[in-house]
């Protein structure tokens, strides 16, 4: 008689998978948030909506990854921040709609199990979720044999938000004359990290753990620096304040993320060396000899959000979010667009 052969011969420990998910029931209640029903576990995550206070209610949703930013967490073993980075590149894309994120789920993939790294990889959004306001109701683990390199995984992630019809903010009152505030971000964010990779690995031959002076740390802790979420200052902003237009500067950088939400009939003129470049940038730019072009297009360069205000409120604005501990600056105007070339330029 042949040899009986079960899942975990395969590759798949569901008895693993199924204590973990008991430790991020743990988690996920570190998350609470008026509206979460039941707990994890569940085929479904539920989530009752308390709409009496918005007229005409609109749920807005984004899903993203972290990238090959995984990469540097792999390379220090260090996993308890990538999580964050997970909830703040979906939340910071559903928060410059407006909307107030109301919960969010996590994917998991990973090749072996291992479930110290699966708890701080979820301890992590779990964080990013306390730091957006909103619950963690559900996810997946999935444990998938032959797909990763050992000690490596993917993340995805999906969020959920809501605004009131009338207060999307979708740039449709954008006009000539208003100004850009860059808010600050606080690093690389989660874009990039393919060039990042060949130019500290590939071209310097740098090790994780070398120390840059530039950075006042090593390589690996510049890197993983999370990204930042902006989804409380948005709500505190948009609460009494005349924000016409907000872009999350993530891939394509600043150059191909503000055109998104700016009219046909207008174009944006930005101030270079208007805002404080974080030393890694400067740092990225000289040693792989990238162009001031190409670093414009793949980097936030400092500046992860643009709010776009009218001038007569810009001061106030940027008083609000000096308040806030915001870094913000006056980066540029919106002016009329005469030709059909580009809705950008750049200024001296």
């Amino acid at each position: 008689m042949s040899e009986s052969l079960t899942y975990t011969d395969a590759g798949v420990d569901v008895d693993k998978a199924n204590s973990l998910v008991k430790t991020i029931k743990k988690i996920a209640k570190q998350t609470p948030r008026a509206g979460v029903m039941g707990e994890i576990g569940g085929f479904g995550g539920l989530y009752s909506l308390n709409v009496e206070s918005i007229e005409r209610p609109v749920l807005v949703s984004s899903t993203d990854g972290v990238g090959t930013k995984l990469k540097i967490a792999f390379l220090m073993d260090k996993h308890d921040t990538v999580g964050i980075d997970l909830v703040g590149m979906c939340v910071n894309d559903i928060a410059v709609q407006g909307a107030k994120p109301l919960f969010f789920l996590d994917y998991l993939s990973v090749g072996k199990l291992v479930t110290e790294t699966a708890s701080q990889i979820i301890e992590g959004v779990a964080e990013g979720c306390r730091q957006a306001n909103c619950a963690l109701i559900g996810g997946e683990t999935a444990e998938m044999p032959g797909i990763y390199n050992e000690g490596e995984y993917d993340l995805a992630g999906f969020s959920v938000g809501i605004v009131d019809n009338s207060k999307i903010v979708d740039g449709s009152e954008i006009r000539v004359g208003h100004r850009l505030i860059g808010i600050g971000s606080s690093g690389i964010h989660s874009n990039g990290y393919s060039l990042v990779r060949k130019i500290c690995f590939e071209k310097l031959k740098l090790e994780i753990d070398t120390h840059i002076p530039e950075f006042g740390r090593t390589l690996g802790e510049e890197l993983l620096e999370p990204t930042k979420i902006y989804s409380e200052t948005i709500q505190h902003l948009i609460k009494d304040q005349p924000i016409h237009g907000l872009a999350h500067i993530t891939g394509g950088g600043i150059s191909d993320n503000i055109v998104r939400i700016i009219p046909k009939a207008c174009k944006v003129e930005i101030k270079k060396a208007s805002w404080e470049i974080p030393p890694v940038f400067s740092y990225l730019q000289q040693a792989g000899n990238v162009s001031e072009t190409a670093m414009l297009r793949t980097f936030n360069n400092g500046i992860g959000l643009i709010a776009v205000v009218p001038e007569d409120c810009s001061q106030e604005i940027m008083e609000r979010l000096s308040g806030m501990n915001e870094k913000a600056f006056l980066i540029g105007k919106v002016v009329e667009r005469k030709t059909s070339k580009s809705q950008i330029k750049w200024v001296k």
